[in-house]
């Protein structure tokens, strides 16, 4: 490096001690100035640039019109660009004219000369992808100023010391170079306008974190309008802000069901491929190695694929921040070193007291980021896992619905999936905590020596403990919802069934089954309770016994070593650092062993056997008519007998009919059966068109009337009013005392309110259809709803 920087007027050694530390008015040498300093900021930009690509390939947003900040920030870069150009066409002008310039004089300004050009390259690339609020650029230009601002002194106190500016042209560029990239730095803070063409916000209160700039994301000003409202007055629910677009179900539940379908297809491919070797071997061969296992397709791979970008992103933000955790010891350590030296410059106390306090804000700054982001992705965790169960429940075979119970079902969308939740947040301990641990181990062996053998040894004797505990309280889990899945299974019936109870006086009789499945429940909870009381106790004492016994002993085996304060500071801190993965991991076990059981359970109900979606053919029917069956045999599981014989069926098109017939006839069986929801066991089945279906059974969320039409959509006065008219509910609307806006719930208005069904028409979009004692159909054909039968 000091060949680079050459010799004579202008050159000067890349480091001086004696200029830079053992000095009361410290300063750097030119070479470090002109080379280190210079390139930091574009090897930064250099570096996070093919990941930022990257990621602005995959997430365009429409492009932003030329505004005149963007022709401003745009302008500033070229200037930037002709500036260092300057200065290398000027060091080749000293090339010529006989007084050679050092080789750092050539190579920095074509380095910062080509890092301004891309920049303002991605400023433009930027706004094609729609980007409002650049961090990757605030950054830059921040190092940028940052790594200046020791040059912008040095040139100073050098004129003044000399009395004259010995090179007036370097001198003046790079005072204008300071004045510009601190321009782009105030400009890139600015927010961009929207992009064009995107998409129009119907939400009234949309989240402003969408909208906000990098700057805004960093400190979470975007939320400080809510904080302020919440002081001022109780938040209701209105004030709250609608989800993000990438937190919605539409977003998520779609993401995960295609990686899930990409697990299934890999499983039937790898299902296929072991049939066909099995075919081609030699029956020895076969006896030899073996049966393998039916490879299932794995729930949590299908996870991990979805939300794998923002585990990483997490994983950066954890891996940063615990870094960052161990540079305070170290600068602790320099501080008591600087107090107890009266020979050290003062400037050396105010340098480490600077960094302590840099590093702290940092450190906060990015674990705040990584709880957000953590936290952000266990709610779409839950949010995923929901949506994908509940969609199975839909499709699932009545064989499969005699097995998993209703309770079965609400338990894995309760209970199993807010479990997922409840682990996301610690998962990236199952890597951090062993990293913090080596560390901290490691700076604690430079410290103390072989003394921290005694505390290893003490966290290994822990750790069979700990995974016995662990083992006994999977064991118990798996038991605990056996009983919660019977308990919620027996609720339901008694529930449902409630009125016959009451008729009949067996209320003490159910009242025993729940109270009995409720203790054998509780007996497991008390038995994993307390092994999870006794694991955290342990694993609490473990800091305090791991730091008396590691300075215990440090202090017991020689008489030579002296705990004075250096060592016991940065030892206390250190162990501090270590208490923390050491109180997470039992926690962390514990949701580990809960987590794996609810996996399996998920992942065992994504598997069963679904509906086959084919079964009604919808593309090809006998002109003229709607509905055709011929020699249809149906059957609500393979194992029971068909509930529906050799049915030959023809509707014409635009056709009323009326399936009458005694109760256990068949006629809600031939419904389902038109809708695919039995089973086929011979014959075809034609439909024309989409179908909208209308069950006996009520289902009125406990809203508004207004809130059950519109269900969650914005409202449209003139659609809304369209949708009345064509479910005849105008008149029903002025005998209710408060017409639209009446109060109605489940079996609450059954005598006064129609059963309502939500159904797509072309001709009045989403409404609600009317039901009666008798199922219905109703078809969509030319933009008009013609009922196929009432």
């Amino acid at each position: 490096m000091d060949a680079l920087c050459g010799s004579g007027e202008l050159g000067s050694k890349f480091w001086d001690s004696n200029l830079s530390v053992h000095t009361d008015n410290p300063d750097l040498t030119p070479c470090f100035q002109n080379s280190l300093l210079a390139w930091a900021p574009c090897v930064y930009l250099w570096a996070a640039l093919p990941c930022y690509l990257f990621y602005l390939r995959r997430h365009h947003r429409g492009y932003i019109v030329l505004s005149r900040l963007s022709r401003l920030k745009t302008a500033l870069g070229v200037l930037l660009w002709c500036i260092s150009w300057a200065d290398l066409f000027y060091s080749f002008h000293g090339l010529v004219h006989g007084w050679a310039p050092a080789p750092i004089f050539f190579v920095t300004p074509l380095v910062v000369g080509v890092t301004m050009l891309l920049a303002t390259l991605l400023i433009q690339y930027e706004r094609l992808q729609g980007v409002q609020s650049s961090g990757v650029l605030i950054i830059f230009w921040f190092l940028c100023v940052l790594c200046a601002i020791i040059p912008f002194r040095s040139k100073i106190l050098s004129a003044v010391e000399k009395g004259k500016i010995s090179d007036p042209f370097r001198f003046s560029t790079f005072y204008i170079y300071f004045a510009l990239v601190l321009s782009a730095l105030i400009l890139s803070c600015f927010r961009e306008k929207p992009p064009l063409f995107s998409p129009k916000d119907f939400d009234t209160n949309p989240c402003p974190e969408t909208k906000a700039g990098f700057l805004s994301r960093l400190s979470f000003w975007w939320f400080t309008k809510m904080a302020i409202l919440g002081y001022k007055r109780p938040l209701e629910l209105q004030d709250l802000w609608s989800l993000n677009k990438e937190d919605r179900s539409q977003m998520v539940v779609q993401r995960l069901l295609g990686e899930w379908k990409k697990q299934q297809e890999k499983a039937v491919r790898h299902q296929a491929a072991e049939a066909a070797g099995k075919r081609q071997s030699s029956e020895g061969e076969v006896l030899l190695g073996g049966q393998h296992q039916a490879r299932e397709p794995s729930f949590l791979r299908a996870l991990l694929a979805t939300f794998s970008s923002s585990f990483l992103l997490s994983m950066c933000f954890k891996l940063i921040q615990d870094l960052l955790s161990f540079v305070n010891p170290q600068l602790l350590s320099i501080l008591i070193r600087f107090i107890s030296n009266p020979m050290a410059p003062t400037w050396w106390g105010f340098l480490v007291a600077g960094l302590m306090f840099v590093c702290s804000v940092m450190q906060t700054l990015i674990l705040h980021q990584y709880f957000h982001c953590i936290f952000v992705m266990g709610l779409r965790f839950r949010t995923g896992i929901i949506g994908v169960i509940y969609r199975k429940a839909l499709v699932i075979t009545n064989s499969v619905k005699r097995e998993s119970t209703v309770g079965e079902i609400v338990n894995l969308m309760s209970v199993d999936a807010q479990r997922f939740m409840d682990v996301v947040p610690f998962l990236n301990l199952l890597w951090s905590a062993p990293l913090q641990i080596i560390l901290a181990m490691y700076f604690l062996w430079q410290n103390l020596g072989p003394s921290v053998l005694a505390g290893i040894a003490l966290m290994i004797l822990l750790m069979p403990l700990n995974g016995a505990v662990a083992m006994k309280m999977r064991a118990f889990q798996v038991e605990q919802m056996k009983f919660k899945d019977s308990r919620i299974k027996l609720m339901s019936e008694i529930l449902g069934g409630i009125k016959v109870l009451k008729l009949y006086a067996w209320e003490p009789s159910f009242l025993e089954q729940v109270e009995g499945i409720r203790q054998d429940e509780l007996r497991l909870m008390r038995r994993s309770a307390f092994l999870h009381a006794t694991s955290t106790f342990i694993w609490i004492c473990t800091p305090f016994l791991v730091t008396l016994i590691t300075l215990g002993v440090y202090v017991s085996v020689d008489q030579n070593n002296v705990l004075d304060a250096e060592k016991a500071f940065v030892s206390v801190s250190l162990f501090n650092i270590l208490k923390i993965p050491l109180n997470m991991l039992p926690q962390l076990i514990s949701n580990l062993a809960q987590i794996s059981v609810s996996l399996k359970r998920i992942q065992h109900f994504l598997s069963q056997d679904e509906l086959d979606p084919q079964c009604v053919e919808r593309k090809i029917i006998t002109p003229g008519y709607a509905v055709t069956i011929h020699n249809g045999t149906f059957t609500w599981a393979r194992d029971l007998p068909p509930s529906l014989h050799s049915l030959d069926i023809q509707v014409p098109k635009g056709a009323l009919v009326a399936v009458v017939g005694p109760v256990g006839c068949g006629k809600s069986s031939l419904v389902s059966a038109l809708l695919g929801e039995m089973e086929k066991l011979e014959g075809k089945v034609y439909m024309k068109g989409s179908v909208a279906y209308v069950p006996q059974q009520a289902w009125i969320q406990n809203c508004t009337l207004q809130e059950n039409v519109l269900f969650g959509q914005a409202l449209d006065p003139k659609r809304y009013h369209r949708a009345l008219e064509a479910c005849a509910l105008l008149a029903d609307l002025e005998v209710l005392p408060g017409g639209d806006q009446t109060e109605i719930g489940e079996k609450v208005l059954a005598k006064q309110v129609y059963y309502w069904r939500r159904l797509t028409c072309e001709q009045v979009g989403a409404v609600e259809c009317l039901g009666g004692q008798v199922e219905g159909l109703c078809r969509v054909q030319g933009g008009q709803r013609k009922e196929e039968s009432t």
